[in-house]
């Protein structure tokens, strides 16, 4: 039985999604970072978890059964950072997605028994993430200033959210639409 890496996330549309990605190749073609683009954007719904690749198919028809039918629009606007090694597209603060990420949570321990501990320590902070692990601390306050001048911003409406497995890179194998 092998092990594999899957997450859970919202995969952002295009235009935003498409502009997002090119930040992360400027930075990687600028200063190397090549972290961020391992992922599709993304707004993480549930962090990285081990599950066996054999069982793959459970997974999946178990999240199928999980519902959450209301629609809503998710805004996105400039950057934010968490000192000393992360830079994101800063998610406006949004009551349907926090419910949307409490009812996936409680799912996921009652029907996959998984914990999402880390963002319980943390609380939920909804980002789309541009730089982050292979940024080290002097590049991240160069960094900080450049993009506290930045500007970004849009909207999208939510339509579901999608399954996330590890290859050489995370790619979604499967959406799960509301409705």
């Amino acid at each position: 039985m092998t092990a594999k890496k899957y997450f859970i996330a919202i995969v952002i549309p295009n235009p935003l999604y498409s502009e997002i990605e090119a930040i992360k190749e400027n930075l990687f073609e600028e200063h190397g970072l090549k972290g961020a683009l391992r992922s599709p954007s993304h707004i993480t719904l549930h962090r990285p978890f081990e599950w066996k690749e054999e069982k793959e198919n459970l997974l999946i028809e178990k999240l199928k059964a999980f519902k959450f039918d209301q629609s809503f629009s998710i805004e996105l606007e400039d950057f934010e950072s968490f000192e000393p090694r992360v830079i994101y597209v800063n998610v406006l603060k949004n009551e349907l997605l926090e419910e949307l990420y409490q009812h996936l949570k409680t799912f996921a321990q009652k029907e996959l028994k998984l914990l999402n501990e880390v963002n319980d320590l943390r609380g939920f902070h909804p980002h789309a993430t541009v730089a982050f692990r292979d940024l080290k601390k002097p590049k991240f306050y160069e960094l900080k200033k450049n993009f506290d001048e930045k500007k970004i911003g849009g909207s999208f409406e939510y339509k579901g959210f999608s399954l996330l497995k590890l290859e050489k890179r995370w790619e979604e194998i499967s959406f799960f639409g509301n409705g």
